[in-house]
């Protein structure tokens, strides 16, 4: 406590405190990178039924799987209108599944019924 004889309790605290927050955010941040680089791949869930994709708009990350579930009385397909992706037919009560592994918006809809239409965004 010698090095410190010059400064008032004060400024010791505060820079003790200072030095304590620091050490809080560096840990924090640390943290948080490790725990998003570890995270585990997500499943979302799009439904087909009514003649619609739901949800129409869907946001994931890269890795995770999307599962297309045909709740339809008819076969669809998830057709990316850049041929990202195809499910091909996908028959009633059936599921196709696909893992979003490059970044980038994918509008897509059934190729068997035009007027669906969705968005898939990978980030």
């Amino acid at each position: 406590m010698i090095a410190f004889s010059r400064i008032g309790r004060r400024q010791l605290m505060t820079w003790v405190c200072g030095v304590v927050l620091v050490g809080v955010l560096i840990a924090g941040g640390a943290f948080s990178m490790l725990s998003n680089a570890n995270a585990a791949p997500g499943t979302h869930v799009v439904t087909i039924e009514n003649m619609r994709f739901s949800p129409d708009a869907l946001t994931v990350q890269r890795g995770d799987r999307v599962v297309w579930i045909n709740k339809d009385l008819f076969p669809h397909t998830a057709t990316a209108d850049t041929k990202a992706f195809d499910s091909r037919s996908i028959e009633p009560s059936v599921s196709w599944s696909y893992v979003a592994r490059k970044r980038g918006e994918y509008a897509y809809g059934c190729a068997l019924h035009p007027t669906m239409k969705a968005r898939l965004t990978v980030r």
